[in-house]
């Protein structure tokens, strides 16, 4: 301890903090994990070459003190952009959650906020009637129904006039999968892409003169179960994974029309109806009642069970706060520079930086502890085993022995 001065400690409480403001901003940032990351340890190379050459702690110092300054003053709310008044947005799916939580602060706001629900009757429509200013339309729209979808275009062009159409928040989006994809039902598959895929082209379709002659903004809602396999989401996954290639050429094609296209991909939330015990209890009826008694046989029914456990418990610990979804919708369509990406929520940024950048053992046992940590295999595996045992403890012994057995042929190289 007493080799080492003062200006070594000092260097290294910079390096810390320029490393500790790199994950930071991985966590929190709007921007992708890529270059986040890449920028941050970029500054933190330039701080210890300028160490090299034997700047003095104190210029360093208030060097450090400058560049938090500027980061901090740069993050403390969106950048300037279009005024709201007189804007007009379209919302789907504002029965709850996220469409009607965006719905009422983009009314707020100033903006002319069309908002579809499946049920102008329910209580997601009353709650947005008693919160939200007269400029608030709502509309009875299944975006899978192509008559309603026409129709609500219809209104929406009545009562804008002349006017172009600013924004387009595609948030409608149903999951109606729970387990693994051998168990899923196809109704789940076509289900999901009804609504999460092919609803939102046809809405997106059905609304794009109006967003090209505003020169406006599409939002589109989707979800990191898009581009990384979550266990259990597979019909899920498949509606996003199509969502998001959309998204992404469609920004493409939409760049010489001036309309910018965003993808907002949410973390864990507390939205109807997954956030209700029933919802996951119906689901798990429903999926005993249709599988055929051989795949009930071969995976079991505490098999089954568990995972829907699983799924409620994680649905338990949600975020009750939608307000960094809203914000980024706010963002994506108020910001003069809207980001292609937002990633609304913690973790998020370095979930995809694991996913991108390290090896696939590290990212398949990040999925894996961080969202369905399932201790049982299914009951065919078990009896092949001739023990009730745990899918972890299978794992452990399976490695244990592939050691072993290295060790005894001396090859660690084997063949995989």
């Amino acid at each position: 301890m007493d080799d080492y001065n003062l200006p070594f400690w000092i260097y290294l409480a910079v390096v810390t903090v320029f490393v500790g403001g790199a994950m930071k901003k991985i966590l929190a940032s709007h921007l992708s994990a890529g270059p986040t990351l890449v920028a941050w340890l970029g500054a933190t190379v330039l701080v210890e070459r300028l160490w090299a050459f034997c700047l003095p702690a104190v210029l360093l110092l208030v060097l450090l003190a400058v560049v938090c300054c500027v980061r901090s003053g740069s993050g403390t709310g969106p950048p300037p952009g279009p005024p709201a008044e007189g804007k007009a947005v379209f919302i789907t799916g504002c029965d709850t959650g996220f469409g009607n939580a965006a719905a009422k602060h983009l009314d707020s706001l100033g903006l002319d906020v069309f908002a579809t629900v499946l049920d102008l009757t329910g209580d997601g429509a009353r709650a947005l009637r008693r919160s939200c200013s007269s400029r608030l339309t709502l509309l009875q729209v299944d975006i899978t129904q192509p008559q309603q979808v026409q129709q609500a275009l219809l209104d929406t062009k009545a009562k804008l006039g002349l006017r172009g159409l600013w924004g387009l928040v595609n948030n409608a989006g149903v999951c109606v999968n729970l387990g693994d994809a051998e168990l899923s039902l196809m109704s789940n598959f076509r289900g999901c892409m009804e609504v999460n895929f092919f609803g939102t082209v046809s809405v997106t379709k059905s609304f794009l003169p109006l967003l090209r002659q505003a020169k406006g903004r599409i939002v589109n809602i989707s979800s990191p179960t898009g581009d990384q396999p979550f266990p259990c989401l597979a019909a899920y996954g498949a509606s996003k994974a199509a969502l998001n290639l959309f998204t992404e050429t469609l920004r493409h094609e939409l760049v010489p029309w001036g309309v910018k296209v965003s993808t907002i991909l949410p973390s864990s939330y507390k939205t109807a109806p997954s956030s209700n015990n029933a919802y996951w209890e119906q689901q798990h009826q429903q999926l005993l009642q249709s599988l055929p008694p051989a795949l009930m046989e071969e995976y079991g029914e505490d098999y089954i069970a568990e995972t829907k456990n699983l799924f409620q418990n994680f649905a338990e610990h949600a975020n009750p706060d939608l307000s960094p979804v809203v914000d980024a919708i706010v963002h994506a369509l108020l910001s003069p520079q809207p980001q292609l990406r937002y990633f609304a929520g913690r973790g998020l940024g370095l979930m995809y930086f694991l996913y991108n950048y390290c090896p696939i053992g590290i990212r398949n046992r990040f999925l894996q502890k961080r969202f369905l940590k399932k201790t049982l295999m299914p009951r065919a595996l078990r009896k092949q085993d001739g023990s009730f045992v745990s899918l972890r403890h299978s794992q452990q012994t399976s490695n244990r022995t592939n050691i072993f057995h290295k060790i005894l042929t001396n090859k660690w190289l084997l063949p995989r």
